[in-house]
């Protein structure tokens, strides 16, 4: 669990993508609402409001800003945490799903590992696809490289990170050669992500 005692705080801890967000409306510095805005392109786990405002107005306000739901103080801590729990069950079925569709006409079907692109199917590599699994099941989060190697060929792997540039790389071309658009982003500095 990690903890942030203001906006800007919580805007720095939430590049460490957790799976989901607590935010106080009325937090010091940056409210609650200017936070959510500012993270909602960057992590695409589900943000809860905790706050005192009960207009309809400000649960409006909330959940234009990006919020998933909103909690009005008193609240007790059974259904802050049955709240928690079903926002991370819906996560994780999102995530089981075995067929997944994602814009310009790209699917994946974790199930049989296999990808295509408007009905036929893009040849990719064992690690090429693992890539791709790895990137779509985290849509928005970046990975640096050597997280992805890791994830990829494991800690006794007997490379280096940078065959994860290369093999993104294909990943793209063949993506691209099958007239799909690619859904990796580059942030430079920082590694990689799948576009939310």
């Amino acid at each position: 669990m990690l903890l942030a005692s203001g906006g800007e705080e919580a805007i720095r801890l939430a590049a460490r993508q957790p799976d989901l967000i607590l935010l106080d409306i009325g937090m010091p510095g940056m409210d609650g609402l200017e936070v959510c805005r500012s993270l909602r392109g960057a992590v695409a786990c589900p943000i809860l409001f905790l706050t005192a405002r009960v207009e309809e107005a400000d649960k409006v306000g909330g959940f234009a800003a990006g919020g998933d739901d909103y909690i009005v103080k008193p609240f007790g801590m059974a259904e802050l945490a049955a709240r928690v729990g079903a926002h991370l069950r819906r996560e994780e079925r999102q995530t089981g799903r075995s067929e997944v569709k994602f814009a310009g006409g790209l699917v994946i079907n974790y199930s049989a590992a296999e990808v295509a692109h408007r009905g036929k199917g893009v040849p990719l590599t064992r690690q090429e696809y693992r890539i791709a699994e790895l990137l779509s099941l985290h849509a928005g989060r970046v990975f640096d490289k050597e997280e992805i190697y890791e994830r990829i060929w494991g800690q006794d792997g007997e490379g280096s990170s940078a065959v994860v540039a290369e093999h993104i790389r294909k990943l793209r071309g063949k993506l691209t050669d099958a007239g799909a658009e690619s859904p990796i982003d580059t942030v430079w500095g920082l590694g990689y992500k799948w576009k939310s």
